[in-house]
């Protein structure tokens, strides 16, 4: 049987996973309904792909592997080593939205490595498509990245994902995913070149398994791997190029969204190996010291980090089940098993004036912190977190910093503001659109100018404002950027929070809390419109005399709280304060809780 490897590559939302699920709905890949490629819990509840997922569907007697991405620039990371391990990528691109940051972004790292996309414009049957404009924009596009003749004379294909159609030529018939299918099969080289040859296989993912442990996910490029076989790794050990021994225990293929134990797969094939607990991405299994190591994959630098320290709030313990340093280490070091755009710093470190010891987590992106967060506190696990601070570099004296490219969809009305806020935030416009009264704007801005910017955007759009970004590298530092123009509203007792005094509160700002919340001293409860902090009673009830009964007065009515959730909490808290995560609550708070210790501490 023949075998393609092919990745699914777009920008978040333009319908990779949907496309993906129906291909494997209409070719065996997925029997039940409701199932889908999105298979985390978070992933459904968000509606976007956080890990790269492996899945295969027989068509024509030939094997097709592939593998959907993430869109969101957050997992750059898990889209950049997918691609080295497949031979041609469908590059999905919405009808009406054209490319975007996260499109420029895969189809760089898709024509660098010499890949021949085939391009599918989805969702034509939104009614604002306009398939033409768009593959112009696309060709456009491929030429401004460098591609050479052969990948610029691309391949079309149409498709509406969602009802799994697709189309050679604008205005065919089809009732089915078969012309995309077929396409693949006469443009995409098959995988298998060299089954005689030594074997050698590059992992580029990873897996974990409770019983097995850690796991590779591995492109064979020659010869046969087998079940139980000792193999050589080749690799980068210690900053060293090494070389070690070690025993595959199990080897898996895929079928569909299910693993299958196999005892041994060949050339082109890609499959889960398990027995390796040291594996690492880039590295190349081979089956004597003879072999060539493949070339390594890099993998993108974090952008930005924050502390995990034990959470010491008067709160503590309440909800969680895993509380202490330890347990929190151990998560983190799991967490590393398998999550490469992460990195930590375990070095020992007590935190100043005796405070509880930390982890310094280096991530991505806001998001890409958020989900492990997220999924911690799904676990059980109580941590508090300080404010994500961006990674600086020093290069001859010289300091720099990320920059990312900020893309901007909003309506016309709103453009004024964004462009204003965005300015104080040290982000420079490139260019803009206008198109139907909504404008297209583009940005060069620091990622620290972006951080804490998407609440805001929200607000000042009305909530129609689209955007999106991508890390261009690292540039000069752009110098001070004040983000940040109100203060934060503190409790300075403990007790349950009244309507009563929360109605007086929210003339001053906007509430983090509701009527009968539990608050303690030096939790934050919501922010002032003025810059500096307040101190406030959220528990002080009205004074009720004989003279005048509490039935008497007009009702009082409270407005919609501001409710925090991780990506808000990390979004909106200062320097000078933490944000408490337990599987049941979020809560902000400053890192001293009375006001004498917050006086006495500031510098």
């Amino acid at each position: 049987m023949q075998i393609r490897n092919i990745a699914i590559i777009a920008h978040v939302d333009h319908g990779k996973t949907t496309l993906t699920d129906a291909l494997m709905k209409q070719n065996g890949g997925l029997s039940e309904e409701g199932v889908s490629m999105d298979s985390n819990a978070l992933e459904k509840e968000r509606g976007i792909t956080i890990y790269s997922k492996n899945t295969s569907i027989n068509y024509k007697n030939t094997k097709i592997n592939i593998v959907d991405t993430p869109g969101h620039a957050d997992f750059g990371s898990e889209v950049e080593r997918v691609l080295r391990a497949i031979d041609c990528v469908l590059l999905l691109v919405d009808a009406v939205e054209g490319p975007m940051p996260q499109t420029r972004f895969v189809l760089k790292k898709s024509l660098e490595l010499g890949l021949k996309p085939i391009v599918v414009i989805n969702k034509i049957d939104k009614p604002a498509a306009e398939p033409h404009r768009v593959h112009d924009e696309v060709l456009e596009l491929f030429f401004e990245l460098g591609a050479n003749e052969e990948q610029a004379n691309f391949e079309t294909v149409y498709a509406i994902g969602r009802e799994g159609k697709a189309f050679k030529k604008l205005g065919d018939e089809s009732a089915d995913l078969s012309p995309l299918l077929d396409l693949i099969l006469e443009k995409v080289e098959p995988a298998s070149k060299d089954e005689g040859g030594k074997m050698s296989a590059q992992v580029f993912n990873l897996g974990y398994d409770n019983f097995l442990g850690r796991m590779a996910v591995a492109r064979i490029y020659s010869g046969k791997i087998s079940s139980g076989g000792n193999v050589f790794i080749k690799g980068n050990i210690n900053g060293q190029e090494g070389v070690r021994k070690g025993k595959i225990v199990k080897l898996f293929s895929f079928e569909g969204i299910a693993r299958k134990e196999t005892q041994s797969a060949s050339s082109g094939d890609i499959v889960l190996l398990a027995g390796i607990p040291d594996i690492y991405i880039g590295e190349t299994i081979c089956e004597d010291e003879s072999v060539e190591a493949l070339p390594h994959i890099a993998i993108d630098e974090p952008t930005l980090s924050l502390n995990f320290l034990v959470n010491d709030s008067p709160f503590a313990g309440r909800e969680g089940k895993f509380v202490t340093s330890r347990q929190i280490k151990e998560r983190l070091e799991k967490e590393l098993e398998i999550n490469v755009g992460l990195r930590v710093d375990f070095s020992p470190d007590q935190g100043t004036k005796g405070g509880p010891s930390f982890f310094k987590v280096y991530g991505r992106g806001e998001l890409h912190v958020a989900i492990l967060l997220e999924n911690m506190r799904r676990e059980g696990f109580e941590m508090q977190v300080s404010e994500p601070e961006v990674i600086f570099k020093e290069n001859n004296g010289e300091r720099s910093e990320p920059y990312e490219e900020l893309v901007i969809d909003v309506p016309m009305e709103s453009s004024g503001s964004v462009i204003e806020k965005i300015g104080k935030r040290r982000g420079i416009m490139k260019d803009m659109l206008e198109k139907e009264r909504i404008a297209r704007i583009i940005f060069d801005i620091p990622t620290r100018g972006l951080l804490g910017y998407r609440g805001e955007f929200i607000i000042d759009t009305k909530g129609e404002g689209i955007m999106s970004s991508r890390v261009t590298g690292f540039k000069e530092y752009a110098g001070e950027i004040r983000k940040r123009e109100y203060g934060s509203m503190v409790s300075m007792v403990s007790g349950k929070a009244v309507a009563f005094s929360l109605a007086n509160l929210q003339e001053r700002g906007i509430l983090y809390i509701e009527h009968g919340v539990e608050v303690y001293e030096g939790m934050v409860v919501g922010n002032v419109l003025k810059g500096e902090d307040m101190s406030v009673n959220p528990t002080k009830g009205k004074q009720l005399t004989n003279m005048r009964a509490s039935g008497t007065d007009e009702a009082i009515t409270l407005n919609p709280v501001f409710t925090l959730s991780i990506e808000r909490g990390l979004e909106v808290m200062n320097k000078d304060e933490y944000l408490e995560i337990t599987p049941k609550s979020v809560r902000l708070r400053k890192k001293y809780l009375t006001e004498v210790d917050r006086v006495k501490n500031k510098r």
